[in-house]
């Protein structure tokens, strides 16, 4: 197998990565053989996977401007991916010129992409860390320079933390950044459930079991213990919903049914 020139000598490209796998769903390029292949096998169970991650993503955007307009112009998105169009630092400054952005993953494929088109853009950073390593991220030189922490920050944990097992407490590092955060903070989450998809719950396990054979479990959470994750947090309307119920920009019944997988949700702290 050919190394792309873009692939970091570090990686192994014969194993499929989350990030790159989610980045083909996206229509983008930087993936290898190995990602597709896992990907077209988790959609012979579940076809609309790449619908979900299109709901995510305009979530997300919907989501960053909502932060920008109510006067957040700090972001902190952890496990960003690999920058497509209409990334975070660009919907926000399009409200907040100035707003600052840090984006946080572990991939090194999503670090080094994310490194190259950040390259000379003032206000963002990438730091290369892991989400169950909270105090490794807010300790990060990028954050400590981008990030004022007595100004509210948007953190955004968008497609991230179902691929956190209960045995690393996800709960314990949502809630560990949570106070790291001033008064005013946002949490911008998205996570995937069975719960909305247009399946048999028995066929659509056979999409997780693919992620679990790449040794990247996909823990399909239920609303209640998604809901989890806002302790400490006022959940702004509409609540926890399905992507496109949250605040939409064209109306709801015009998505796709596999859009409506899993939930969304905005919060804000005291």
């Amino acid at each position: 197998m050919e190394r792309p020139a873009w692939a970091p000598r570090s990686i192994d490209i014969s194993v499929p990565s989350v990030s790159r796998i989610y980045d083909y769903y996206l229509g983008g390029s930087h993936n290898f053989e190995v990602d597709r292949q896992a990907a077209r096998k988790a959609m012979e169970f579940m076809p609309g996977l790449p619908k979900i991650m299109q709901a995510n993503r305009a979530f997300m955007r919907r989501a960053v401007r909502f932060a920008a307009d109510e006067g957040i112009t700090q972001f902190l998105d952890i496990g960003s991916g690999i920058p497509t169009f209409g990334s975070v630092h660009e919907v926000a400054r399009a409200t907040c010129p100035d707003a600052r952005v840090v984006y946080v993953d572990h991939d090194p494929v999503a670090v080094a992409h994310s490194e190259a088109v950040l390259a000379g853009v003032d206000g963002a950073g990438v730091v290369a860390a892991d989400l169950r390593k909270p105090r490794e991220i807010l300790a990060s030189p990028e954050v400590q320079r981008l990030i004022d922490p007595d100004r509210p920050v948007a953190l955004l944990l968008v497609a991230i933390l179902h691929f956190v097992e209960d045995a690393d407490d996800p709960y314990g590092a949502v809630a560990e950044l949570r106070d790291a955060l001033a008064p005013g903070s946002m949490l911008l989450l998205t996570h995937a459930s069975y719960e909305g998809i247009p399946l048999p719950p028995k066929r659509a396990e056979g999409a997780v079991d693919v992620y679990k054979d790449i040794r990247n479990p996909l823990i399909m959470r239920s609303r209640e213990e998604i809901a989890r994750f806002f302790e400490g947090y006022d959940m702004v309307e509409p609540g926890l919903v399905a992507p496109p119920h949250w605040r939409p920009d064209t109306a709801p019944e015009d998505e796709d049914p596999y859009a409506f997988s899993g939930f969304a949700c905005v919060g804000r702290t005291a």
